[in-house]
């Protein structure tokens, strides 16, 4: 079962090297997912990719879940989730094993987080009043007359 669906995971296909045809290296990885190994070093290191299996050598392989739960935190980022909430909702995962208690966290730090930003559309909002009200009242001290920047002649 995949951390992220409740669909079945699909039976590894072995070569006969004994190496699962879907493993990829961190480069493979860091280039499907558009992070840098840094970064993927740096989520393993948190957490966020608990259970990174590693070759003989000791380098790092990953798989199709890895790679679909990177692609799931770089959606999360791009919402505005920090990585301690991510790493929350790992937890929650983690315990629970419900993907349906994952997504309730989930859903609850997404309406969190969709109040804060309508919050701080009001407040761009009321900047940019207070912006054009700003401008307005320097273009009459400079003898600008319309919003096109054209000055007023001058009497002599």
């Amino acid at each position: 079962m995949s951390w992220q669906t409740d669909s079945a995971a699909s039976a590894p296909d072995a070569t006969a090297a004994g190496v699962d045809r879907d493993d990829l290296s961190i480069a493979e990885v860091r280039s499907r997912a558009g992070i840098s190994a840094r970064t993927l070093r740096y989520y393993e290191e948190l957490g966020l990719l608990p259970g990174v299996r590693r070759r003989a050598g000791g380098r790092r392989i990953y798989g199709p879940d890895e790679l679909e739960r990177l692609r799931f935190i770089s959606r999360l980022k791009a919402l505005g989730l920090s990585l301690a909430e991510i790493k929350e909702l790992n937890a929650v995962y983690a315990i629970g094993g419900s993907t349906r208690a994952m997504l309730a966290r989930l859903d609850e730090l997404l309406a969190r987080h969709r109040a804060d930003v309508e919050a701080r559309i009001e407040e761009l909002a009321g900047l940019r009043d207070e912006i054009d009200a700003y401008r307005a009242s320097v273009g009459r001290r400079i003898g600008r007359t319309g919003a096109n920047g054209t000055r007023r002649k001058r009497s002599a």
